[in-house]
């Protein structure tokens, strides 16, 4: 298939992305093939009238549960009870990976053309990668995580991760998550917001330094790189110092930490969304106790405050949503970007990029996706608003192709 974009209004993903009227983008086959002067398409293009929108990349989502719906929720659910039941037979197993396509689905269609599994069920997420990739179910570009690694009690045990006992259990684990072939491994080194039972405990470490270093050791020797939930400084140095290499939500850093990024070339994956409602909203609205506000706003601060310092050092930052926690809707990746703008103090052109090409080099897939240039795969949207005047416009997609 060969298509023209006309009359569209380029904004490419680069830091210092301006509008760029008069061009039009040729697509042959799953490429961008050129970017051309408006009126020199050539005949033998289909033409897509833009009709005045903007174009710009596809949106990279870098945290994502696919299980889960981010309904909104004043009882915290039984999430071990719930996974074995979805898990206990091929007919509820099948509907679970129904579910999930439809989810990865609603990713697409809100601008998401690619996004990146951290905690799953089972194999599911590198089966649907596989799948959407066969051309079998229509979604974006996964990167898989599938099943986590957590320890007894720990943060999504015994749900979306693996209860690991010892040094040698992690590393058996990572081996045994990694015969389905994921992308990516994911540990759970602290607890999160809903696992406190007091103030200023969300982050508490849960996983030994000892448990972090045997499965950073095993997945990179298979090639595989690690990301981690952490939400306190303590357990941030020890997911740094034991190898891994992204920090998914991250807290407060001090001047050893940002050392310790730097030196393991890490990065911080910002997931303001999740932490936003538990601070912000009114405790009658959302249920939350005291102490779940409180942490709520703890971790936020954290997260933000992460993001800021690591801005600041020269340190990467990427986005992602946290899709599955109350609240954050897998149609919600808009919301993130805008968030990042409002409250890291970042411009919007900074943010799309960040949500865009920054993202894709995050997880090696800067020469692939993430800008509008020859040579890349067509992973686009058009909005009829222009972002860099207003972040909102990403709410409402005029087109998306993937």
């Amino acid at each position: 298939m060969k298509y023209a974009l006309i009359n569209g209004i380029l904004l490419d993903g680069t830091e210092t992305m301006q509008p760029r009227p008069g061009l039009s983008i040729l697509v042959n086959g799953d490429r961008i093939e050129a970017i051309v002067p408006a009126g020199t398409e050539g005949s033998d293009y289909e033409r897509i009238d833009l009709a005045g929108g903007y174009v710009m990349p596809g949106l990279i989502n870098l945290h994502v549960h696919l299980p889960a719906s981010g309904r909104p929720t004043v009882k915290q659910k039984d999430t071990k009870r719930i996974v074995r039941l979805m898990t206990s037979n091929a007919l509820l197993r099948a509907i679970t990976f129904r579910v999930c396509a439809g989810y990865a689905r609603t990713e697409l269609l809100s601008g998401v053309t690619t996004l990146r599994s951290v905690g799953g069920i089972q194999a599911v997420d590198s089966c649907l990668r596989d799948k959407i990739l066969s051309g079998k179910a229509v979604g974006p570009r996964i990167l898989a995580g599938n099943m986590a690694v957590s320890v007894p009690w720990g943060h999504m045990a015994g749900s979306l991760a693996y209860e690991a006992t010892s040094p040698e259990a992690a590393a058996a684990l990572v081996r045994k998550i990694a015969e389905d072939k994921p992308d990516l491994i994911k540990l759970m080194i602290t607890g999160g917001v809903l696992d406190a039972k007091s103030k200023g405990e969300p982050g508490e470490l849960k996983m030994s330094p000892e448990v972090v270093k045997a499965a950073c050791d095993q997945a990179h020797a298979l090639g595989l790189p690690v990301a981690a939930h952490v939400e306190s400084p303590q357990g941030v140095r020890v997911a740094l110092e034991g190898g891994v290499d992204t920090i998914e939500h991250g807290a407060k850093p001090d001047e050893e930490i940002l050392r310790l990024f730097k030196e393991r070339h890490a990065c911080h994956i910002a997931t303001i969304s999740p932490a936003l409602p538990y601070a912000m909203f009114d405790r009658s609205v959302t249920g939350a106790s005291e102490t779940e506000q409180y942490n709520g706003k703890l971790v936020m601060d954290g997260i933000i405050d992460c993001a800021k310092a690591c801005l600041k050092n020269g340190i990467p930052v990427g986005l992602g949503t946290d899709t599955g926690c109350p609240y954050i809707t897998h149609y919600d990746m808009w919301r993130e970007v805008y968030y990042f703008h409002k409250l890291c103090n970042v411009s919007n052109a900074f943010a799309l990029h960040t949500a865009t090409l920054g993202n894709a080099r995050l997880v090696g897939l800067g020469e692939e996706t993430g800008s509008l240039e020859p040579g890349k795969c067509a992973d686009l949207v058009v909005t009829g608003g222009n972002p860099l005047e207003d972040m909102k416009a990403l709410r409402h997609m005029d087109l998306v192709m993937a």
